[in-house]
């Protein structure tokens, strides 16, 4: 069969590897049927990615149908369609034990830290699949992944019905934060450098959008709700200003939301946090697939032109070159198979 393999940085190749087989009872054999490509595989095609190994079949926003099934599965059957939930857990460290296996000490994503679904059929537990309605087309499915990233930002803020968020960033990631922050009721304002994608999350919901390069977020944030500041930030831009400038902007009260990875470090005063309580807290990977699987099959989430751009699998050069040298003509693309 057919895989996508990153041999390297900037070494990238589309090979031949032996088709998986069944081997654990819980296991279940899926062929892929579309990958999203996120700004973390374009990382590890880059190098830039310090959680990546190498060499490393990449793609975690996955969507398939299920071929074989083994013996002691019960909740899948042959023909299902399922997507990927990217993450393995032991189940016992402290993390897990707190409900949080998506930061599970001995954490394993799907594409990242082992071969991921780039490549014409995987292998992977019942656990770690989740069923979706047949009738929904593959190019809403395949954004599962992303949309729980969404889910877990807007877990992680608390919001609620009448907040204000403040989402930087209007990037794909930012639009599922979008998506989700107005299915629970939330008023948002949205900050990005793009008036394509200003104009985009209008589209999509946002409530408030403005050009952090032509205005003063912090005074368009006092002015938006007279003087008090937002209740919940949530940073998708992942630049230590924006991370400062989201402790300025959150109402007493608050809660501040960080999705980045960057190491260099933010300058931020103590005493705004304690004199307004903030809460500060990181969002990484997900625990949300069983309530982003409910919206998708219910029909509440749609792409509504999320996916801009399709490519088959023998283009995935041309796919990641076309990312790279578009940024701005793309929201997100997939992989479709045959």
């Amino acid at each position: 069969m057919k895989a996508v393999q990153v041999r390297k940085a900037h070494d990238l190749i589309v090979t031949e590897v032996e088709k998986p087989q069944i081997i654990n009872p819980s296991d279940v054999l899926v062929k892929v049927k579309a990958v999203g490509i996120c700004g973390s595989d374009m990382h590890i095609y880059h190098g830039t990615n310090p959680l990546a190994t190498y060499p490393r079949v990449v793609g975690h926003e996955v969507t398939g149908e299920v071929i074989e099934i083994g013996k002691n599965v019960s909740g899948l059957k042959v023909g299902d369609h399922v997507v990927v939930e990217p993450i393995r857990y032991c189940g016992k460290c402290y993390a897990c034990r707190k409900g949080q296996p998506n930061v599970c000490e001995f954490l394993s994503v799907f594409g990242v830290h082992e071969d991921g679904g780039l490549r014409e059929y995987f292998v992977l537990p019942e656990k770690q699949l989740h069923k979706v309605n047949s009738n929904l087309p593959w190019e809403e499915v395949v954004l599962a992944e992303p949309y729980t990233i969404g889910a877990q930002a807007i877990h992680r803020g608390q919001v609620e019905k009448d907040d204000t968020v403040l989402i930087q960033g209007a990037g794909p990631i930012g639009i599922c934060i979008l998506k989700l922050a107005k299915l629970q009721g939330a008023t948002v304002m949205m900050t990005d450098l793009s008036n394509e994608r200003l104009s985009f999350a209008r589209e999509n919901g946002a409530d408030v959008v403005i050009n952090a390069g032509q205005e003063n977020i912090l005074k368009a944030v006092s002015n938006w709700t007279n003087g008090v500041g937002v209740n919940v930030v949530i940073d998708a831009v992942c630049l230590p200003s924006t991370f400062e400038l989201s402790i300025e902007v959150a109402s007493v009260a608050g809660t501040v939301v960080v999705l980045g990875f960057d190491s260099k470090p933010s300058s931020i005063p103590q005493l705004p946090i304690t004199k307004k309580q903030l809460t500060i807290n990181g969002s990484r990977l997900s625990n949300q697939f069983p309530k982003v699987i409910e919206l998708l099959n219910e029909g509440r989430l749609k792409h509504n032109g999320l996916v801009t751009h399709t490519f088959t699998l023998n283009e995935v050069k041309e796919a990641l070159n076309f990312i790279e040298n578009h940024p701005d003509q793309v929201r997100k693309a997939i992989i479709l198979f045959g």
